[in-house]
């Protein structure tokens, strides 16, 4: 079908695309009023471990339409998935054990209504019975953000950080076992606290351990990406930080993030 991009979302690896029904003829050459039947958004808010899904997809890329059965096996994980040289990392997505082979991603997981609650979106490489689907809600929220807004848009702290383990704790003499740790990267160039970011104008520092965000835990199933993602660009955000053993509170206003 033509269609065209309105959107991309940067963080959930979604597009959103328009069809020009208008422009959708049959094999003679009519105009189809009616082309395709709807299928109706879920809600992923609610969803149980241990929930029958259906997943639908273009198997290996050869078998259109393939359809698999299995169960949710897990809420809210974070994975890094990786393609044509593109590594970036998913929060807060849905584990199936439905097969979700290659070629699958971008098809519909389905609940036994037929509602969609996810988009199958990556595999575990070298294991069986191990898929992953961004929740249908995300989507929504895109699309809503479309109609809104006419774009989609994220709040954007400036930090870059790893969340700190026992492992990290114990490795790097840490007082907490918890939190966001701000580091610079490994390479040249990737610093700690973005110059002119929300971050920076905050005043936080290279070192510094976020603890809590608006009261929140930070995590390693909790991240501060995942925290932020509640808020708006332009929101303001008390931070719970921890700076030479010492605890404080600074203010932070979001800003947003582009691409």
């Amino acid at each position: 079908f033509p269609a065209r991009v309105l959107a991309r979302d940067p963080i959930q690896d979604l597009a959103v695309l328009k069809i020009d029904k208008d422009k959708i003829v049959s094999e003679e050459g009519d105009f189809l009023q009616k082309p395709f039947s709807l299928v109706k958004l879920g809600d992923s808010s609610n969803l149980q471990i241990g929930q029958t899904v259906i997943a639908i997809g273009n198997a290996l890329g050869e078998f259109r339409n393939t359809i698999s059965v299995g169960v949710i096996s897990g809420l809210g994980r974070t994975i890094t998935a990786s393609g044509e040289g593109i590594i970036e990392t998913l929060e807060d997505v849905i584990q199936t054990d439905a097969a979700i082979n290659r070629g699958n991603s971008g098809g519909p997981l389905l609940n036994l209504k037929g509602e969609v609650i996810g988009i199958n979106v990556a595999m575990a490489q070298e294991a069986q019975n191990i898929g992953f689907s961004i929740p249908i809600n995300k989507a929504k929220r895109d699309i809503e953000q479309i109609k809104t807004l006419g774009k989609i848009v994220y709040p954007f702290l400036g930090v870059r950080y790893i969340l700190i383990t026992e492992e990290i704790q114990e490795e790097k003499n840490l007082p907490v076992d918890y939190g966001a740790l701000v580091v610079r990267g490994e390479n040249p160039g990737e610093v700690a606290i973005i110059p002119g970011s929300a971050a920076e104008k905050a005043g936080l520092k290279e070192g510094d351990i976020i603890l809590e965000l608006e009261g929140e835990k930070i995590t390693l199933q909790n991240s501060l990406a995942k925290i932020i993602q509640k808020y708006n660009p332009g929101d303001k955000v008390v931070l719970k930080i921890l700076r030479d053993e010492k605890e404080k509170t600074i203010e932070a206003v979001l800003e947003e993030l582009t691409e």
